[in-house]
């Protein structure tokens, strides 16, 4: 199983980026890595890759402004999602840590390197949409 973890400080106080990240059915218009989404309920959604791929979340834990946990699966891999969220004034820090397990041995050399990128891009595209708001 591979674990990473990605801190950063996103601009935006702690509500305005919780909700921002939480608002799932709007990832297409700031997340570059996805085609669309679909919720299926309030536990549950669906993101599509922009090749189509999709990988489905199912919500395990939510603590309010502090803390988001899923678990998520598609053709290539399973795992858990830990988001933590902490209060730095006109900033928010997230904590973001997954552990994925590959289910095609091929992939499992690069599961590690795939979830960094993974994760450093969404951080680049959430700073990127909440620069102007």
């Amino acid at each position: 199983m591979a674990i990473s973890n990605m801190k950063a400080l996103i601009p935006g106080e702690l509500h305005l980026v919780w909700d921002f990240i939480l608002d799932v059915e709007n990832y297409t218009a700031w997340r570059s890595d996805l085609s669309k989404t679909e919720v299926i309920s309030d536990k549950q959604f669906i993101e599509y890759t922009k090749d189509g791929c999709p990988t489905t979340f199912t919500v395990t834990f939510v603590d309010p402004y502090r803390r988001w946990e899923f678990d998520m699966e598609n053709s290539y891999m399973k795992g858990h999602w830990i988001g933590v969220f902490t209060d730095k004034g006109n900033e928010t820090e997230i904590d973001f840590t997954e552990r994925v397990e590959a289910k095609k041995w091929l992939l499992k050399p690069f599961v590690k390197a795939y979830l960094r990128k993974q994760q450093a891009q969404f951080a680049t595209d959430i700073r990127g949409a909440l620069k102007g708001m």
